[in-house]
């Protein structure tokens, strides 16, 4: 997988980055996260589309963006430039063993990636929300059905919030209970 998205990561955001439905789903999604998250992790951010939209649409927050691919995390970092404040940071990862504390996010996002239920649970403090978001719904490779999401997220004691679609794409919410 990582030299597939290394060698992909030079012409990843053809067609993607000035596309409305790419991030139409997470945009959707956003709106039913509260109250607005302190800390935030994009799990399997790619070239950091999604990241960077997180970062606009929280401007509290400190968003984390992590990726198998070194390539893929090399063109996110690129597009950052300047941040004194330190709010965006991406870095090499495996969504299987995540490199955080538990309780250590408020929100993780996983745009057009299959969940990692297990991971996102441990790392997701009480009260906060886990969204998956496929910006293509079922056309999406990696989609999950909103049933086999509530069941994997319910497992790890996350609750629904809302599942629905927006443009072409598909996303789901819950949230860890407080």
């Amino acid at each position: 997988m990582r030299r597939l998205f290394d060698a992909k990561a030079h012409q990843w955001d053809e067609g993607r980055a000035d596309s409305p439905d790419f991030l139409a789903p997470l945009a959707t999604a956003v709106l039913e996260v509260s109250p607005k998250p302190e800390r935030v992790l994009d799990v399997g951010c790619g070239t950091g589309i999604g990241t960077l939209f997180l970062v606009r649409e929280f401007p509290q927050a400190r968003v984390r963006g992590i990726d198998l691919s070194e390539e893929m995390v090399a063109a996110a970092k690129s597009k950052v430039g300047l941040d004194p404040e330190g709010r965006v940071a991406f870095k090499i990862a495996d969504a299987a063993d995540l490199p955080y504390e538990e309780d250590s996010f408020d929100l993780v996002a996983q745009l057009n990636m299959p969940p990692f239920f297990a991971e996102v649970a441990r790392v997701l403090r009480p009260g906060g929300h886990a969204i998956i978001a496929a910006s293509y719904g079922a056309a999406t490779p990696f989609y999950t059905p909103p049933s086999v999401l509530e069941r994997g997220f319910r497992k790890r004691g996350l609750e629904k919030v809302k599942d629905g679609e927006a443009g072409v794409g598909t996303y789901f919410v819950a949230r860890r209970p407080t």
